[in-house]
């Protein structure tokens, strides 16, 4: 390379040189016992959902479109392919049911992305568990604070933030995970900028792009780590620059970068992650809950003349409008994204797990005239996404109105799952996988010891 040809560099440390600088001289023995913990519970249940998935339509779709062949695996199945193509079909199986886990603040989903991206690498690179464990970790804490500083810009903009978002978070945890210096690292994140996309145009029509979104973004994640360790150089100021990651993602905020750099490695944002008890949209989990609870009092559901669910604002364009098509989704998935079909789910059924999202659960006529009941008023008040809340009242025939209203998820940081919660997802998500192999209590056991663990990392007690 000639002088002529080297970029230029900005005068002090940028935020990914910050980032970078951090993560380059992290270890296992950094990460205190809280963020253990929720990198354990995220690899708990991202593994029990990629299982889950597998034979779906769209994850077979996803595996005869993907013909490479490797030593990565590719979980609930036999099948071994290349790192990429591994993080691509582990992460959209993951992501797939939307009963992965999310964030408060803004819903990035960073267990379906950072796991299959590191949990690939470490095969590939042949890393130790611990290694690919703090990978997990680094990646987790960096999706998160970006979706802090994000809050509700970008899909504002029309994009999904679990997979813009992601793509950086992928290739953050991968260069933790292979140990790359902080040049290395800089350049993986400014590369990992060029690599990020995501429209959520899906919401149109219930297709199957969103479910692509986290794997995308962990093949992305693999890719630019590779690149950057290659010595392929990108922007310094990929985050904060003219033409950086916000500027064309989330133009309608005003980033506050601190949010990035400041406390790395004495406070872990990604700590605080959330797990959903509902496998549909994060924003939806608090009114199921409502509706759940009204079905216990024993409301006779016939008697309902109308809901009415009071929202935030920034929740409208994802779940309730356009409101005849949210009343009446057409597909299963587009029922994820639906308010009033989730709210009738949980009054019939009292749960909206996976079997409340197939072609027979929205056929069903008690859930199909509850949901053309459902509409929503915008309450000012309303704290997202600060705090997601819930709030249903039932209009009776009879002119009573009965109200439920949740003042948290459930899941989250005010009113966290236990480990027992997770583990009995888990097990059930591999009970409608199919899978007979390790059980989720071993799985549990596997996860906690990674971060002390020397031995080579391999996923492929999770393949067939």
């Amino acid at each position: 390379m000639t002088v002529q040809d080297k970029p230029a560099r900005t005068q002090g440390p940028t935020v990914s040189q910050q980032i970078a600088d951090w993560a380059a001289q992290l270890g296992p023995q950094d990460v205190p016992e809280a963020m253990r913990a929720a990198a354990a519970n995220t690899m708990l249940d991202t593994i029990g959902l990629s299982i889950a998935a597998w034979d779906t339509d769209y994850g077979q779709a996803l595996r005869s479109s993907a013909l490479s062949s490797g030593g990565c695996t590719v979980m609930g199945t036999s099948e071994r392919r290349d790192a990429f193509e591994a993080a691509l079909i582990n992460g959209t199986t993951a992501h797939g049911e939307d009963f992965d886990n999310t964030f408060e603040g803004c819903p990035v989903h960073s267990g379906a992305v950072i796991v299959p991206a590191v949990f690939a690498a470490g095969e590939a690179h042949g890393l130790s568990a611990a290694r690919v464990a703090l990978g997990v970790a680094a990646g987790m804490e960096l999706m998160c604070r970006l979706g802090v500083v994000a809050q509700k810009g970008v899909h504002a903009q029309g994009f999904h933030p679990t997979s813009v978002l992601g793509t950086m978070g992928a290739a953050l945890g991968v260069s933790v995970a292979r140990v790359l210096d902080a040049a290395q690292t800089v350049n993986a994140l400014g590369l990992a900028g060029s690599m990020a996309s995501g429209i959520i145009e899906y919401l149109a029509d219930g297709t199957w792009t969103k479910r692509m979104h986290a794997g995308w973004a962990a093949q992305a994640g693999i890719r630019a780590a590779a690149m950057g360790a290659a010595g392929f150089l990108g922007p310094v100021s990929v985050f904060e620059g003219t033409h950086g990651l916000y500027k064309a993602f989330a133009p309608s905020v005003t980033p506050d970068f601190s949010i990035l750099t400041e406390g790395l490695g004495s406070r872990w944002v990604s700590a605080d992650v959330a797990f959903k008890p509902y496998a549909c949209g994060t924003m939806t989990q608090p009114y199921i809950d409502c509706a759940v609870r009204l079905a216990q009092r024993g409301v006779d559901l016939d008697a309902i003349e109308r809901i009415t669910c009071k929202v935030g604002h920034g929740t409208v364009h994802r779940l309730w409008e356009p409101l005849a098509l949210k009343q009446s989704p057409p597909t299963p998935y587009a029922a994820k994204f639906s308010g009033p079909y989730t709210v009738a789910a949980g009054l019939v059924w009292q749960d909206a797990g996976l079997a409340q999202f197939t072609e027979e659960a929205l056929a069903d006529p008690r859930a199909a005239a509850l949901a053309r009941k459902v509409a929503f008023i915008v309450d000012p008040d309303n704290e997202y996404p600060a705090n997601y809340t819930g709030d249903v009242a039932l209009h009776m025939k009879s002119g009573e109105l009965i109200e439920e209203h949740q003042p948290q998820m459930r899941g989250g940081l005010r009113q966290p799952m236990t480990r027992d919660d997770l583990v009995r997802k888990c097990a059930a998500n591999l009970k409608f996988g199919g899978w007979q192999g390790m059980d989720a209590e071993e799985i549990a056991t596997m996860v906690d010891a990674m971060f002390t663990s020397e031995a080579d990392f391999s996923a492929g007690a999770f393949g067939r």
